[in-house]
């Protein structure tokens, strides 16, 4: 099996991260693919480090639901399934709606010029057509607003969903058609937010996770 990764080399971060930080990348790029085995023997040779970062990477990746442990053979790359989907954009939807509503009633106006701030950066990051840069300001938009809910439990378990999430949300934005609708949810959950109505706050969000869900569904059964 031959494997096209390169591992990026960073002074500030043990080698385990790097090797880790590495793995994951493919593993959201699609470098390495759903169901593709993960030899820790080839993965060493081919990153020039031993086995045992390997193995502390695969482990770190299964707890974060990218990596699944197959009995008598192995570590492999976990396939996105519509379960799998269900079940993170399910409790996502609900702990967003909560965001949504406390940031309505929390946000000051500083944490109002990050989010509007943020929603540039988006519009900037959909413009450059770079997948990986419109993930991340993606992100960052609902960081905004994680943060202002002044809630430091739900930011939290948000952070702990973050990885799952992200798959997701990569995989969404894969599709040039929805980055346009993307752009319409965003202006409308940071207009809601903006006017403290948290009811039309926490329909934007619903309806920003649902048209998710639905495309993903969709793309995932293209694949079978």
């Amino acid at each position: 099996m031959e494997y096209n990764l390169k591992v990026n080399m960073n002074e500030y971060l043990p080698l385990r991260d790097v090797v880790f930080n590495t793995l994951r990348d493919a593993i959201l790029k699609g470098e390495l693919e759903p169901g593709e085995r993960l030899m820790e023997i080839q993965l060493a040779e081919r990153l020039g480090v031993s086995r045992t970062p390997i193995r502390e990477a695969i482990r770190k990746l299964e707890l974060e639901g990218l990596v699944l442990m197959i009995p008598r053979k192995g570590a492999e790359v976990a396939k996105i399934s519509e379960k799998s989907l269900r079940d993170v954009l399910e409790v996502r939807r609900s702990l967003e709606e909560l965001a949504a509503e406390l940031a309505c009633q929390r946000m000051d106006a500083e944490a109002l010029k990050d989010l509007e701030d943020a929603q540039k950066a988006f519009i900037q990051a959909v413009e450059s057509g770079e997948t990986m840069t419109m993930a991340e300001a993606d992100e960052h938009f609902h960081d905004v607003i994680y943060m202002g809910t002044d809630n430091t439990r739900l930011v939290q378990i948000l952070n702990n969903l973050r990885e799952q999430m992200y798959r997701y949300r990569l995989e969404y934005i894969k599709d040039a058609e929805k980055r346009q609708i993307l752009l319409v949810e965003h202006e409308s959950i940071l207009r809601a937010i903006r006017s403290r109505h948290v009811a039309e706050a926490k329909e934007a969000v619903r309806a920003h996770i649902d048209n998710q869900e639905i495309t993903v569904s969709k793309n995932i059964k293209e694949r079978e």
